[in-house]
């Protein structure tokens, strides 16, 4: 393969694909009502998985591309545990029945930032008003320079299975651009804290495509991050949309590495991983042979929703919070962003939902080849779409992408199944774009694919 021209011609902004369609498709045309329906359609078999966004960070890092904002006194975090325990009571009303919860995940922002009382109240209500699974896994995300004991006290309280640690990158130099100082000693000894109270899984998320981030530099944070030895690895690339975030803007341009030089960041992430004996899952993750999340690509069960690549089954996923997405039977469904609009309608005994799509039997048809291919690397066209309800002709405008995947060596494709190879690995959003029908080449709003 030719890499520099393949760079050129494919590391475009591209959707993520942690839903299809994508979020910048969810209209006001699904509002509340709507989606108190969708919630009371789930039937009394379903499983569910929760998620829980708590959008708040004690300091704003500069990279960051989530909903969240700084605080720096309890009431505001206080106010929102109350607004997160309200609106669970009020969705599980619209519901009407007491659902098993196979999953929860906190997010953010910082989860861990809520006061360790509201963090047991909050899962207290969950099990007021849902059935929690015995071997549900209760994941959260942290922030491993800010655990003090009684947060930690906290998880174990709620039984944390599976802890989540930023890391993004150990250099001095791209810690004070990317305004995030954090040390190996400190991160290192989080993860033995967790495993300590019962956290059976440990996930360190990498960063690539920081300012100043070089080779060697990388190189050297994965040999630290691998001594933890986490159960699960996740390399994100960098995403730098200072139109969208603000913040991103105190980054200068000059100092993010070029398209080419993220593309062999990326690629000296992935062989210091495999090295290791990790099994790579999908376009970022990695994970030990015996973690779930490798057993279910293995046995093609793995998953793409919004918290990334999981091996999560659940038939509904349903977010609280600010900005939270659910995903129900008939679409999706997201809360209003703002926490203020998001306080108020809670407040008023309203559903926060701002907007949302419902699912075309195209949709349906285009998610699942999107997810197939995102996960498993492969499609076996025929078959998905008889599998899918899919008709003669259904998906062939995805035809003359594939063609020209193909000659250029991204995708073994003989016009009926495809498959990628591990070394196009980077350019596997470009191959699900392929049957994105809503595709809007090089949206400003979009990562770069690479």
């Amino acid at each position: 393969m030719d890499i520099d021209a393949l760079i050129a011609r494919y590391d475009r902004r591209v959707p993520r694909y942690t839903s299809y369609p994508t979020a910048p498709h969810f209209s006001a045309a699904i509002g509340a009502e709507t989606a108190a329906g969708w919630l009371g359609a789930l039937p009394e078999t379903a499983a569910l998985s929760l998620y829980l966004h708590v959008p708040f960070c004690q300091t704003l890092c500069r990279f960051c591309g989530c909903h969240t904002s700084a605080v720096n006194t309890e009431a505001p975090l206080v106010s929102y545990a109350a607004t997160l325990r309200a609106e669970i009571a009020l969705v599980a009303a619209k519901i009407g029945k007491p659902l098993t919860v196979r999953q929860i995940h906190w997010g953010g922002g910082t989860p861990s930032i809520l006061p360790a009382t509201e963090i047991i109240a909050i899962m207290a209500t969950i099990g007021d008003h849902f059935r929690l699974a015995a071997d549900a896994e209760i994941a959260i995300e942290i922030d491993p320079r800010r655990l003090p004991r009684d947060r930690l006290d906290a998880l174990r309280a709620i039984g944390v299975t599976r802890a989540s640690l930023g890391v993004q990158d150990f250099a001095a130099d791209v810690q004070k651009t990317i305004g995030r100082q954090q040390s190996f000693a400190e991160t290192a000894a989080c993860a033995e804290a967790l495993r300590g109270i019962g956290a059976r899984s440990i996930n360190l998320d990498l960063v690539y495509g920081l300012p100043y981030q070089t080779a060697d530099g990388l190189r050297a944070t994965l040999r630290d991050a691998l001594t933890i030895v986490p159960e699960r690895i996740a390399v994100f690339g960098y995403a730098h949309v200072p139109w969208m975030q603000r913040h991103q803007a105190l980054i200068p341009e000059a100092s993010l590495p070029d398209a080419r030089a993220r593309y062999l960041l990326r690629d000296i992430a992935e062989s210091e991983i495999a090295a290791r004996g990790y099994l790579a899952v999908g376009l970022d993750h990695f994970a030990k042979p015996e973690d779930g999340l490798a057993r279910a690509a293995a046995e093609g069960r793995l998953r793409r929703n919004f918290q990334g690549y999981t091996d999560d089954g659940a038939d509904a996923l349903i977010g609280f919070g600010a900005s939270a997405i659910s995903s129900l039977p008939q679409g999706y469904v997201q809360n209003a962003s703002s926490v203020p609009a998001y306080r108020a309608a809670v407040a008023a005994g309203r559903l926060a939902t701002l907007r949302g799509v419902a699912l075309s039997a195209d949709d349906r048809l285009r998610r699942a080849a999107i997810e197939q291919v995102m996960c498993a690397m492969t499609l076996d066209l025929p078959g998905h779409l008889a599998a899918h309800g899919g008709g003669p002709g259904d998906l062939d405008d995805a035809r003359p992408a594939l063609d020209e995947l193909a000659a250029l060596g991204l995708i073994e494709w003989d016009g009926e199944r495809l498959a990628v190879p591990a070394r196009a690995r980077p350019f596997l959003r470009a191959v699900a774009a392929a049957f994105d029908r809503y595709l809007e080449p090089d949206a400003a709003r979009h990562a770069k694919a690479i």
